[in-house]
C-alpha cells in the first residue's frame, strides 16, 4: 500500500511538474510573439514617422517654391507697371512720314479678301461641278429623291406594322404597293373623267373660240376679221411647219418619245425599288453610309443625318396636308360653279403642289381655262378668284403654320431656293429645292448648337480604340430622337 501511494504520488508530481513546465512554454512563446508584434508596429511607426516627415518636407517645399513664385510675379507686376507709367509720363515722340508701300507689304485688308477669294472660288467650282454631275445622271438622282421623300413620308405606317408584329420587309413591300395602287387609282379616275368629258369639252371648245373672236371684233380692243384671220393663218401656218418637222423624220421622231417612254418606265422602276429598300433596309444604308466617314467625324455625321431625316419628314407631311387643303378648296370652288372634270381638277392640284409656288399656279390656271372653255368668262372670272382665295388663305395661313412652325425655313429662303432649283434643275429642280434647304437649315443649326453635356469631344474619339460602330439605331426608316437641331423644328 505504501508503494502503491508513493508511486502514485511520484506521478502526480511528474503531472505538475509537466503542466508547469508547458505552462512556461506557453507564457515564454506568447511573450515571443508580444515581443515580436511590438517590435514590428515600433518598425511601422517609425516608418510612418519617416513617411510624415518627408510628405511635410515635401509640403513646406513647395509652399516655400509656391511664395517664391508669388514673390517673383508681384514683383515682375511691380516692374511692368513702373515702366507702364514712365513710358506714360515720357514725351511723344515726333510723328515720322509713313515709308512707302512696296510689293511685299500688302495691307492685311487685301490679303485677307485675296485668301478668302480664292477659297470661295474653289469651292463655287466644286459646286458646279457637282451640280454638273448630278445633271448628268438626272435619270438617276431625281427618281432616288422622290423616293427618298415618299419614304419620309410613310416610314411612320412601316414602322406601325413592324411594331405589331409584321417583318420589315413584308410591311415595306405592303406600304409601296399601296401608295402605287392609289397613285393609279387617282390617274385613272381623272383619266376616265377627262375621257368621258371630251367630246363635249372639243364642242364647247370650238363655241368658245367663236365667242372670243366675236369678243375681239365687237369688244373693246375693236380687232377687223382682217386681223383675226392672220393671227389664226399664223397660228396654223406654225402648227403646219411642226407637224411637217415632226413628219419629216418620223424614225428619229419615234426613237425620241421611245426614249422618253424608257426613261420614264426607268425611272417609275427605279422609284419603286429605292422607295422599298428605303423602307425596309434603311437602316443597314445609314449604317453603311455613316462608316465611311472618317472615325472622328462618325458621331456628328450620324446625329446631322438623323436631324436632316427629322426635317425631310416633318416637311413631307406638311406638303401632303398643304396639297390635299389645295386640291379640296379648288374641287369644291369647281363644283360650286358646274365645271366639268372636278376630280380630274383636284387630281391634278393635289399632284402639281408638291413643286412650290409653280405647281399650284399651273393647275390654277388649268382650272380656270376649263371654266372659261366650258362656262364662259364670267365663270372663269369666279374661278380665278377662287383660285386666288385658296392660294392666299394656303400662303398666309396654312404654309406658315405648317411649315414655318415644323421646317423654320423663311419664305424668302423658300422661293430663292425654288427660284435657283428651276435655273439649275427645271421643274425637278424645283421639286427638290425646299426639301434640301429644309433639311441643310436643320443641320446647319445643330453643327452650330452647343455641344451636349454628355458629348465625347473629338480629342477622345480619335483616341478612343480603333473598332466600326454599330450600326444606327434608327435609320432612316424610323424618326430619329430628339436632337439640338430638331427639338426646335
Amino acid at each position: 500500500m505504501t508503494d502503491q501511494g508513493d508511486a502514485s504520488g511520484d506521478e502526480k508530481s511528474t503531472a505538475k511538474g509537466s503542466f508547469g513546465r508547458m505552462t512556461s512554454a506557453f507564457k515564454r512563446n506568447r511573450e515571443v510573439r508580444d515581443a515580436h508584434r511590438r517590435a514590428q508596429r515600433q518598425a511601422q511607426d517609425e516608418a510612418d514617422a519617416r513617411e510624415s516627415a518627408e510628405v511635410a518636407k515635401e509640403a513646406a517645399a513647395e509652399a516655400r517654391e509656391s511664395a517664391e513664385n508669388f514673390a517673383l510675379r508681384l514683383v515682375n507686376q511691380f516692374e511692368r507697371l513702373r515702366e507702364e507709367r514712365q513710358e506714360q509720363l515720357a514725351a511723344p515722340e515726333p510723328l515720322t512720314a509713313p515709308k512707302p508701300v512696296s510689293r511685299t507689304d500688302v495691307p492685311y485688308g487685301i490679303e485677307l479678301s485675296a485668301q478668302w477669294a480664292w477659297r470661295l472660288l474653289v469651292i463655287v467650282a466644286a459646286g458646279y461641278l457637282i451640280v454638273r454631275a448630278l445633271g448628268f445622271l438626272s435619270i438617276v438622282v431625281v427618281p432616288v429623291v422622290i423616293a427618298l421623300l415618299i419614304a419620309a413620308l410613310v416610314s411612320p405606317v412601316v414602322n406601325g406594322l413592324a411594331r405589331i408584329g409584321m417583318k420589315r420587309s413584308i410591311s415595306a413591300l405592303f406600304v409601296v404597293i399601296g401608295v402605287l395602287g392609289a397613285v393609279i387609282a387617282m390617274l385613272s379616275f381623272a383619266g376616265t373623267q377627262v375621257a368621258n368629258g371630251f367630246s363635249d369639252l372639243a364642242g364647247q371648245t370650238v363655241k368658245a373660240l367663236d365667242e372670243i373672236r366675236d369678243w375681239l371684233i365687237n369688244g373693246p380692243f375693236h380687232a377687223s376679221e382682217t386681223q383675226i384671220d392672220t393671227w389664226l393663218n399664223t397660228v396654223q401656218t406654225t402648227l403646219e411647219d411642226w407637224a411637217a418637222s415632226y413628219a419629216a423624220n418620223p424614225f428619229s421622231r419615234v426613237s425620241e418619245v421611245g426614249g422618253v417612254a424608257l426613261d420614264v418606265f426607268a425611272g417609275l422602276f427605279i422609284v419603286l425599288f429605292s422607295t422599298y429598300f428605303f423602307c425596309a433596309e434603311g437602316e443597314r444604308i445609314w449604317g453603311w453610309l455613316v462608316r465611311l466617314a472618317p472615325r472622328a467625324a462618325r458621331s456628328r455625321m450620324d446625329s446631322s443625318g438623323r436631324v436632316a431625316w427629322v426635317s425631310l419628314t416633318q416637311f413631307t407631311r406638311a406638303t401632303v396636308i398643304v396639297a390635299a387643303v389645295d386640291a379640296v378648296g379648288i374641287m369644291v370652288i369647281a363644283a360650286a360653279l358646274q365645271v366639268p372634270f372636278v376630280a380630274a381638277i383636284g387630281v391634278l392640284v393635289f399632284l402639281s403642289s408638291f413643286v412650290p409656288l409653280i405647281g399650284a399656279t399651273v393647275a390654277g390656271a388649268v382650272a380656270v381655262l376649263v371654266a372659261l372653255v366650258s362656262q364662259g368668262p364670267v365663270t372663269a372670272l369666279l374661278m380665278l378668284g377662287g383660285v386666288i382665295l385658296v392660294q392666299q388663305l394656303e400662303a398666309h395661313g396654312l404654309q406658315p403654320f405648317l411649315l414655318g412652325r415644323w421646317v423654320r425655313v423663311h419664305p424668302l429662303g423658300v422661293i430663292l431656293a425654288v427660284a435657283t432649283g428651276i435655273v439649275l434643275g427645271g421643274v425637278a429642280g424645283a421639286l427638290v429645292a425646299v426639301p434640301l434647304v429644309a433639311a441643310l437649315n436643320a443641320v446647319a443649326t445643330h453643327l452650330t448648337a452647343a455641344p451636349a453635356a454628355g458629348a465625347v469631344p473629338a480629342s477622345t474619339q480619335a483616341a478612343a480604340p480603333a473598332s466600326p460602330p454599330p450600326p444606327p439605331v434608327n435609320g432612316p426608316t424610323s424618326p430619329p430622337p430628339s436632337s439640338p437641331g430638331a427639338g426646335s423644328a
